[in-house]
């Protein structure tokens, strides 16, 4: 069975790492790099998520897919429109319904921020200002009640911003499971790889 890992904005596949380290090593776990994905193709939300799409029809088998907040808003997107390629979905600090303020608030600061702080993760400032800009509109929650697969929602204690969204994604997906990673912020995977990889661990091998 395949394990797909999905990276947030601003990380790319080496972020898993040390989370991955803690792992069961029978776990077949694949870390695709989101934006090489798109291979030239225009930086947008509905391109990410063809390419994404695309990406996952390589693998014939049922796939259980970990996202962390971009990661996982493709993730809750993917899940939601072919659940008979998914068996189960971990959804990190991830929204369902995307918070505008917050998204222009933060195009704001990235409007300021220097170029080379982009070019870390593979992007040019206005590519990521444009990814930001197309996911305004994005909102799942009509869609959440009709989820049968096995999801778990993880969000980090200090991660204020998506606590609520986690909360009520638990709510609104039928026999969704919940945790709380301690000394957490939004980026789990960097802050406490190690308690999220033995969270993990013990939802995907369950």
């Amino acid at each position: 069975m395949k394990y797909i890992f999905l990276h947030g904005l601003g990380q790319n596949s080496s972020s898993w790492e040390k989370t991955i380290d803690v792992m069961n090593d029978n776990l077949d776990i694949d870390c695709p790099n989101l934006f090489t994905l798109l291979q030239g193709r225009e930086v947008n939300y509905s391109n990410l998520y063809q390419v994404f799409s695309e990406y996952c029809k390589t693998y014939s088998q049922p796939l259980n897919i970990c996202g962390l907040s971009l990661g996982g808003i493709l993730a809750l997107q993917y899940l939601i429109e072919n659940p008979d390629r998914v068996n189960s979905v971990v959804l990190i600090g991830t929204q369902y319904a995307m918070p505008k303020k917050m998204l222009k608030f933060q195009n704001a600061i990235f409007h300021i921020m220097p170029n080379s702080t982009f070019k870390k993760m593979g992007l040019e400032k206005k590519e990521v200002i444009n990814l930001s800009s197309s996911m305004m509109n994005l909102n799942f929650q009509q869609d959440l009640h009709k989820i049968d697969s096995s999801v778990l929602v993880i969000c980090g204690e200090r991660d204020k911003a998506n606590m609520k969204a986690s909360l009520q994604l638990k709510a609104l997906i039928p026999n969704a499971k919940f945790n709380v990673i301690q000394n957490a912020g939004h980026e789990i995977n960097i802050d406490a790889p190690r308690n999220l990889g033995i969270v993990l661990n013990e939802f995907f091998m369950r």
